[in-house]
This record gives structure tokens, C-alpha cells and sequence, in this order.
């Protein structure tokens, strides 16, 4: 038998952030509401309200990027919960947004090569700024871009891109592990396993790391492709949609747009449309596709969501991905499409959402 080794599970990835949040500070505002500080979870200040602008982070674990501004002149940097100030004017940004920490870790922007690195907890530098782009840590794992030139994507557009250059996955002490590993957010970096030869198990994706062991990852794309054909699509009964649906059921309904319902109640007032809509599913000549998304944080703002977003509010989709099924009408002339969006728990996957073309929905 093929000896596999397990290098995480993700019930010790959730003891390991579990540990790391128990001494989370929460931000606040100050009085009219212009700069940011923050607090224990006692209410004790331990950073008076001084930042603001590019300062996202709603708690500090270990390492945040801030801004602050004194006398009309701005100062950026990244600050440590022992108040260490390290990579001045140095803040990675994309899409007017600074970088969060995630595992301990913070990307940041060499400002004289325009190249980023990996700053840890403690502020060191955990990967030198050699890099063109790189992903946040996962797994411990890091896709890293190298050797890229910039370019517009559109010819009157402000936003850039990349060209040429060369992809690896390292880890956070910079050691090579695959070369030429195309990028993709397709790939839960916390199913890694490592062997002598592929996985065969048809949701995983193989690649030939540089000490000739094979790294296998779970497709989030197979894998749900697969836990719809199976789970779902063979039992379409009320007991099992209930038993793979969110608590709630957030759906689009006119005139009052988004809104939510407890399961039970939605999908029994409408279990006889949703199923005749899944049905379609199984017939081969139904046009439809699936794609993945992150947790929208400006629907689901409650806090039994809050587990799905990091401290800056940002969906954490390389973890907890939201796959929408996609389905076009039978009748060619019909406009719009039918949503069902499945979001990736800790329990599996669960209908979280629903939006139907004919805004049909009780």
C-alpha cells in the first residue's frame, strides 16, 4: 500500500488560529469617527484612535498595516503588537487596499526595486522583496511570481498586470518546493499531501516537487463537482436539501432586494421550485456552469458569517470558497439566469443563496 503523509488537517489549522486569536485586539473609532484605535476584549485601550487611511485591519493579531497623519504629512508602515514599526512607506496595496495578515504573515512592497517580500509576526523579513507578486501565506505556502514585467490590461485603464516571468510555490522560510506552478485559486492548500507517486483520487491535482515527492491538492472545483452529482442532484427530497442548506437562505426578492430566511421556512415554501430548477442539472442538454467567488461581506454582514472573513473584512474564498452553479434559460429569448451559491464550510457545502431569473421566489 502506498504510504501517504498528511502534512495538515484542517482541524489543526482551526486549533492552531483558535490559539492565535485568544489575545485579538478590536479596532474602534474615536469620537467623530476619523481615525482608528484599539482595544483588548476587555475594553482596555492599547493603542489610542491615531490611524486612518489606509489602515483596514478590524483586529490585530500580530502584525497590521496602518497610516497616520500629523501636520498634513502622512506616514505608512506596518506595526506589531509589541509597538515595533517596521517597513516605513513600504505597504503592499491592490485594489485600494492594504494586506492583511494572514498566518502570521504580511506581504509588503520594496518601494526603490518594486519588488514584495513577507514580513512574520515579529516584523522580520520571512521573504526577501525578490519577488514581481505572491500570494498571502496558506498552508504556509506561498505562489510566488518572479521575473514579471508590468503591463496595462487595458489600453485606458489605470490597473496593471503582469507578463512573462516564472511561478514557484515556496513556504515562508523562501524554500523552493514546485517549480513552474501555474497560479490558481482553484486549490485548497490545506489538503496537501505529499507521496512517491500521484494521488489517484479524482479531486486532487498533481505536482512534482524539487525533492521528487509528488504534492497533491484538493480541486475545490472537482471536488464540489463531485459532492453535487453525488449528494445532492441523487436526492433531491426536502430532508436533504434542508440537510446541506446554511441556517439561513439569503435570496433576491423585488421590490426588497436581498433578504434571508431561516432554511427550514425557505426551502419548505419553495421546495417544489428549487427542485424542479436542480432537477435540470441531470439533463445533459441544461446550460449551466459553476464558478468560485468569496462570501459577499456587503450581504452576509451578520455574525454567524463572521468566520468567513478575515480581520480586514476581506472573504477568505482560498479557505471558505462560494461556488455559484450558473444556469441559462431553456428559451433562447428568456433573459437572465437562475444562482444557486453553495458556500464551503466547516460542515461541507451548503445552499446559501438563491436568486431565480423570474424572481419566482416566495
Amino acid at each position: 500500500m502506498k504510504k501517504t503523509i498528511i502534512l495538515c488537517t484542517f482541524l489543526l489549522l482551526s486549533c492552531s488560529v483558535s490559539a492565535q486569536n485568544s489575545d485579538t485586539w478590536i479596532a474602534f473609532w474615536d469620537k467623530d469617527s476619523t481615525h482608528i484605535g484599539f482595544k483588548d476584549k476587555n475594553g482596555v485601550i492599547k493603542i489610542k484612535p491615531k490611524f486612518s487611511g489606509y489602515t483596514f485591519a478590524q483586529k490585530f493579531e500580530n502584525i497590521i498595516a496602518v497610516t497616520e497623519e500629523n501636520n498634513n504629512n502622512w506616514k505608512s508602515y506596518y506595526l506589531t503588537k509589541q509597538g515595533k514599526i517596521v517597513g516605513r512607506d513600504s505597504l503592499y496595496s491592490f485594489d485600494n487596499s492594504t494586506d492583511c495578515e494572514n498566518e502570521g504573515f504580511i506581504r509588503f512592497k520594496d518601494g526603490k526595486s518594486d519588488k514584495m517580500g513577507m514580513f512574520n509576526s515579529q516584523g522580520k523579513i520571512a521573504i526577501p522583496a525578490m519577488y514581481s507578486d505572491l500570494t498571502k501565506s496558506r498552508n504556509g505556502m506561498v505562489i510566488v511570481l518572479k521575473d514579471a514585467t508590468k503591463r496595462k490590461l487595458h489600453k485606458d485603464d489605470e490597473h496593471v498586470g503582469w507578463t512573462g516571468g516564472k511561478e514557484f510555490l515556496i513556504d515562508t522560510n523562501n524554500t523552493i518546493l514546485i517549480e513552474n506552478f501555474s497560479h490558481s485559486n482553484d486549490i485548497n492548500f490545506y489538503s496537501l499531501q505529499k507521496s512517491k507517486e500521484p494521488s489517484k483520487d479524482e479531486t486532487r491535482e498533481n505536482f512534482l516537487g524539487v525533492n521528487g515527492l509528488y504534492y497533491s491538492f484538493i480541486s475545490y472545483d472537482k471536488e464540489f463537482k463531485s459532492w453535487l452529482k453525488k449528494t445532492v442532484l441523487s436526492d433531491l427530497s426536502l430532508d436533504n436539501l434542508l440537510n446541506h442548506s446554511f441556517d439561513k437562505i439569503t435570496y433576491w426578492k423585488e421590490p426588497n432586494g436581498w433578504t434571508n430566511e431561516p432554511k427550514t421556512k425557505f426551502i419548505t415554501q419553495n421546495y417544489n421550485l428549487l427542485k424542479l430548477k436542480l432537477q435540470q442539472l441531470n439533463d445533459a442538454k441544461t446550460e449551466y456552469f459553476i464558478s468560485s467567488e468569496g462570501l459577499n461581506q456587503f450581504i452576509f454582514e451578520s455574525s454567524e458569517y463572521e468566520i468567513y472573513f478575515n480581520n480586514c473584512n476581506e472573504s477568505k474564498d482560498w479557505i471558505y470558497p462560494v461556488m455559484d452553479i450558473i444556469v441559462s434559460p431553456k428559451n433562447k429569448t428568456d433573459r437572465g439566469q437562475d444562482h444557486f451559491q453553495f458556500l464551503r464550510t466547516q460542515n461541507g457545502y451548503k445552499l446559501i443563496s438563491v436568486s431565480t431569473a423570474k424572481n419566482d421566489l416566495n
